[in-house]
């Protein structure tokens, strides 16, 4: 039976399973094996992205367990990152975080952001800056990631990740500000 809504918005359909949701393509590509890109890869999926996992250092791979990713990859290529495509680095320490990001910055991708607190320097500006990329590509890099929540957990960073792209797809506040 159609449950339908007096104002005849759709998403009250959808919300009973009614109408398939937005079928737009979306790609959640998580940057660096970590407990959070974990959890991104889970939650991503179960919201409809195609899950990619980027860990450049393939020795890591070796001891990682990757079932939540649809496709793993060691170097960005234009192949999985489109304008439909948001990536998240979740690792602000790693030695590779400077070339990576050149390599992701110079792809269409929709979003880009690095985990990490605003009460913390954000490593990447110097290491994109060390390369000479543009301040124009640098500035597309959002950090801090997510809705301030208060999130401390790897999920609670993931669930707060998440929220805050869907918002940001959907043209929504959401809570970026911080």
């Amino acid at each position: 039976m159609a449950h339908t809504h007096p104002s005849g918005d759709p998403a009250c359909s959808m919300a009973h399973g009614e109408l398939p949701p937005n079928s737009e393509p979306r790609t959640l590509v998580t940057v660096f094996v970590s407990p959070v890109s974990d959890y991104l890869l889970h939650f991503g999926r179960d919201l409809g992205f195609k899950t990619v996992l980027l860990e450049p250092d393939s020795e890591r791979l070796a001891w990682t367990e990757w079932r939540n990713a649809d496709e793993v990859a060691t170097i960005a290529r234009d192949d999985f990152v489109d304008r439909h495509t948001d990536v998240v680095i979740t690792d602000h320490d790693r030695p590779e975080l400077g070339k990576t990001l050149d390599s992701l910055l110079r792809l269409p991708c929709r979003w880009i952001g690095v985990m990490g607190s605003k009460r913390h320097v954000a490593p990447h500006i110097d290491a994109l800056r060390a390369l000479r990329v543009p301040e124009y590509a640098i500035a597309r890099v959002h950090r801090p990631i997510g809705l301030n929540i208060g999130s401390r957990t790897p999920a609670e960073i993931a669930i707060a990740t998440l929220a805050g792209l869907i918002a940001d797809r959907n043209r929504r506040p959401g809570g970026y500000a911080f």
